[in-house]
């Protein structure tokens, strides 16, 4: 993707040079970066499960970016700063909404040679970092590392979800080995760590994509590992584990096809998908949709994977009408 294409622009040595000189110490090992919006609670059992790893607390920090909550989050994660002096934790606001943006602030106060993030409502296993940093030192050309993430369902897993969209609800189990991940599988942002030199040569996350608020805009992850691609490897590791909490909230259709439409929108405006023929070509496929959906009204699953597949052409055809609007 052109650097046209994207809101942030690659992270430069000297500007590491003078968070250093800022925070007068020198690069460490790793950076656990943990992005917070109104999740206080949650936010802190990540804090702790990265506290609490098999790894020298010398060598890693924890920052929590706070994307301009307006719940306690900044009280309680000071409290629990205080409460662990012997970590490197800081926390930092950016007031700026938007989960890339959260990112991209993380990515540029990072001091350590390895970013590893972990969602606010998730646990790393205890040996989470030794993990993932190992995989990186098996070859300097591996420049993302994702890891396993098992799921906490709040109530018991719908019998509902197709098996081909249970990743939609941030679940990964891609292999039961260190493997090399290809092409067009890629890890996810609850679990996923970069070499932190790759961003002196690429620019790191769009921030005209990912969640801002309470919207379902995604896709910034798939379009910088596929830039990360181009000129590194991306491996995957089943031992390097996150369990992640799935709110009851989401187990219902109705997030379900919302979450399936924001995908769409989100799929459309990462490939620049614009022009009158290609949106004239979602709606054909929508149309067709809408009518295969009607056969089936009377199959519960099926009609719900035609349902699904309606909401995603129809939030293709929002992306493509916005990139549209643009020119």
């Amino acid at each position: 993707m052109p650097k046209g294409h994207l809101l942030c622009t690659p992270v430069s040595a000297d500007e590491r040079v003078d968070l250093i000189e800022k925070y007068g110490d020198e690069m460490m090992k790793v950076t656990v970066a943990i992005c917070t919006y109104n999740r206080a609670h949650d936010a802190v059992e990540a804090i702790r499960s990265a506290i609490q790893q098999n790894y020298a607390s010398s060598d890693y920090e924890i920052i929590l970016i706070d994307n301009n909550s307006k719940d306690n989050t900044r009280e309680v994660v000071l409290q629990t700063i205080l409460h662990h002096e012997n970590h490197s934790i800081r926390y930092v606001l950016e007031e700026k909404q938007g989960l890339s943006v959260a990112r991209n602030r993380a990515i540029h106060e990072a001091r350590g040679q390895y970013i590893l993030f972990l969602d606010d409502d998730a646990f790393a296993c205890r040996d989470w970092i030794h993990q993932i940093v190992s995989v990186f030192e098996m070859n300097e050309n591996i420049g993302c590392v994702g890891g396993k993430i098992d799921p906490i369902w709040e109530v018991p897993e719908p019998m509902w979800i197709p098996p081909e969209n249970r990743s939609l609800f941030t679940i990964l189990d891609f292999a039961d080995e260190v493997t090399e991940m290809k092409s067009p599988y890629i890890p996810f942002g609850a679990n996923v760590a970069f070499r932190l030199s790759v961003f002196d040569q690429l620019a790191p996350f769009r921030e005209d994509l990912g969640r801002v608020g309470n919207n379902l805009l995604s896709s910034e992850e798939s379009e910088l590992i596929a830039r990360i691609r181009t000129k590194f490897k991306v491996y995957y590791t089943p031992y390097g584990a996150v369990q992640h909490k799935v709110a009851k909230e989401r187990t219902t259709k109705n997030w379900f096809l919302r979450r399936i439409y924001w995908q769409g929108v989100s799929d459309a405006i990462r490939d620049q998908d614009r022009g009158v023929v290609r949106t004239a070509k979602h709606g054909i496929k929508l149309a067709q949709g809408i009518t295969t959906s009607l056969i089936y009204i009377y199959n519960s699953d099926r009609f719900t994977r035609q349902l699904a597949k309606v909401c995603y052409r129809n939030g293709m055809i929002v992306g493509s009408l916005r990139q549209n609007s643009k020119g």
